[in-house]
């Protein structure tokens, strides 16, 4: 998943943090680094593994991700790929 900040002064140690403090029956959060966009702004790569039917993605980005007070780091989400076993 590709987590956006606002713009190059986001703190993304904090926006990471605001990640990964949400919880879910499900979802494990995983490996991350930070990709350079351009203009000084870095996006954060994220990998989480989902128990499907538990974790709903569209909820875990709309209802946790893009809302308060997470939503003050983080402008937009992208899911990069998805693997299913």
């Amino acid at each position: 998943m590709d987590v956006k900040p606002w713009d190059d002064e986001t703190d993304m140690k904090k926006l990471e943090e605001a990640v990964r403090s949400v919880k879910m029956e499900g979802l494990f959060w995983g490996a991350s680094k930070l990709v350079p966009v351009g203009y000084g702004i870095k996006k954060l790569q994220i990998m989480l593994t989902i128990v499907d039917d538990l974790v709903s993605v569209d909820n875990l980005i709309e209802d946790h991700l893009l809302t308060e007070p997470i939503n003050e780091y983080v402008q937009s989400c992208d899911i990069v790929a998805f693997n299913k076993i």
